[in-house]
């Protein structure tokens, strides 16, 4: 039987999934609070004299007199991160995302062998220990190693990946937006909080504290079934499956369901047995084709992305409204992609999105400077493009990947996102020397990963493929996902 027909006979889209969903979303509510913090924490107060900021180094003769009217104590103020050690700031963020990535490259491959959920609850105690002890750093070396632990375990959340395996195809694609939307949301509490917490030793443990509360209700939520299967621990996804059913109140289907009615997804999945790694993601020629395209749409939105949103210093006009601004550009933007992804497709939705905001950045290049309103307009359009291209990719992602790869996977293009959001800082350093080179480099990446995104093949109403046999014949025209005989031509072939 088919774990799509099982779902159905448990409750597809019950009560269990809605819980399932809250308490999967609330936790995403502070991601964006981890990974746009230093805008807040690590702001710079303008300097002694009223000048540019091609002008600093003039207030670094005197030395530097701190306005303390705007933000009470930052990383900045506290470690005098100005002057000839201003490149820490933009450093101390780098850091950051390079957890982030090393989480991406452990937690993914260890959920494929551990579970999601154990690594999930992982995250949330690595984060909230991490993070509350990031608001006591008694240096800038000391915060430096502690935010890039709680970088490791921010990539934990991509875990959630789990929900989306227990939400029917015709609903993915709303989940997924849901998880979008809180994040968003998040970007907007972030302005709040730091506007009413501006000391920032107290806004990081605000922001921390939070975590060990979802830590302790993470017990409830269920492991994949999907998962458990593939493990060998058919015993245990019966149990998960049985809970499902009595808590969307179909306790007598949940009780048909016993490990002898695995035995035709036990054959269906005989070959997954055998141990599966990074590899397997060039192994073969369909699935390696998929792992290089969204290899460069991953690294090309986070690249552009944290270009745009770690830079709201220089717009002139109070952070905080512009925090407010580039979160809630990111509510339309992922209601019209939603609504792409349901009924255009993905990669018809993903590539325009990527190439609509690589043109708004490069077009901000011949802005002149003293039109901020349109300036900012552009890079909140690039902004809120680059958010729609995130939610196309998480789901693009998941849809294209089987089973037994798709957590390594996930963390493989998470990984190279987060690589872009190193490498974003860094080149924001060479604006000083070359002030037109971000924008156009930021602008670029989106286009060529446009581009790129037209070579992967469309999900639209595809079922969660199990199997690498499964990918390669169906996307080389061999078979269909959606055959119910491909089993039995499969199972010859091999």
């Amino acid at each position: 039987m088919p774990f799509g027909a099982v779902l159905v006979q448990v409750g597809a889209l019950g009560r269990f999934q809605l819980l399932q969903t809250v308490l999967l979303v609330l936790p995403l509510l502070l991601m964006a609070s981890h990974n746009l913090l230093q805008n807040f924490t690590a702001a710079v107060p303008p300097p002694p004299l009223p000048t540019g900021p091609y002008q600093r180094t003039e207030g670094c003769a005197d030395g530097w007199e701190y306005d303390h009217s705007t933000y009470v104590a930052t990383i900045v103020t506290e470690w005098d991160l100005v002057c000839s050690y201003r490149q820490l700031r933009q450093m101390a963020q780098s850091i950051y995302m390079a957890g982030v990535l090393v989480g991406a490259l452990v937690l993914g491959g260890l959920s494929d062998r551990f579970g999601r959920k154990a690594m999930l609850m992982w995250s949330y105690l690595q984060l909230a220990v991490m993070g509350t002890c990031t608001a006591f750093a008694p240096n800038y070396a000391t915060y430096c190693v502690l935010r890039f632990a709680g970088g490791m375990a921010l990539s934990g959340f991509g875990l959630s990946i789990a929900l989306v395996e227990w939400i029917p195809t015709s609903h993915r694609a709303v989940t997924v937006a849901i998880t979008g939307f809180a994040y968003t949301l998040g970007q907007i509490l972030l302005a709040g909080v730091a506007f009413a917490v501006p000391h920032w030793r107290h806004l990081q443990l605000t922001v921390s504290l939070p975590f060990f509360g979802f830590l302790l209700y993470s017990w409830w939520l269920a492991e994949s079934a999907r998962w458990l299967v593939l493990s060998g621990r058919a015993e245990a996804a019966v149990r998960v499956l049985q809970r499902v059913a009595r808590i969307n109140g179909r306790k007598e289907e949940g009780e048909k369901i016993t490990v002898e009615v695995w035995s035709h997804m036990k054959e269906e999945l005989a070959g997954l047995k055998a141990s599966y790694s990074i590899s397997d993601l060039v192994r073969t020629p369909v699935i390696r084709r998929i792992f290089c395209c969204l290899s460069i749409v991953w690294f090309s939105t986070s690249f552009s992305y944290y270009g745009l949103a770690m830079d709201l210093q220089n717009f002139g006009v109070s952070i905080y409204l512009i925090q407010v601004i580039f979160g809630a550009v990111d509510f339309p933007a992922k209601v019209v992609v939603t609504i792409s992804l349901s009924y255009i497709g993905r990669r018809l939705s993903l590539a325009v999105a990527l190439f609509v905001a690589g043109l708004a950045i490069i077009a901000n290049i011949f802005v002149p400077t003293d039109l901020q309103t349109l300036r900012t307009a552009l890079a909140v359009l690039g902004k809120g493009c680059l958010s729609a291209s995130f939610n196309c990719v998480f789901l693009y992602t998941t849809e294209l990947y089987p089973t037994p790869i798709r957590q390594t996977g996930l963390g493989f293009g998470s990984t190279m996102a987060r690589v872009g959001g190193i490498v974003a800082p860094l080149v924001k350093m060479l604006d000083e020397s070359y002030p037109l080179l971000p924008p156009a480099v930021y602008g670029v990446f989106p286009v060529v990963a446009a581009a790129v995104a037209a070579f992967l093949p469309e999900t639209l109403n595809m079922p969660l493929p199990d199997t690498i046999q499964e990918v390669e014949s169906s996307l080389t025209g061999q078979l269909s996902w959606q055959k119910p005989q491909y089993q039995q031509l499969l199972m010859g072939r091999l």
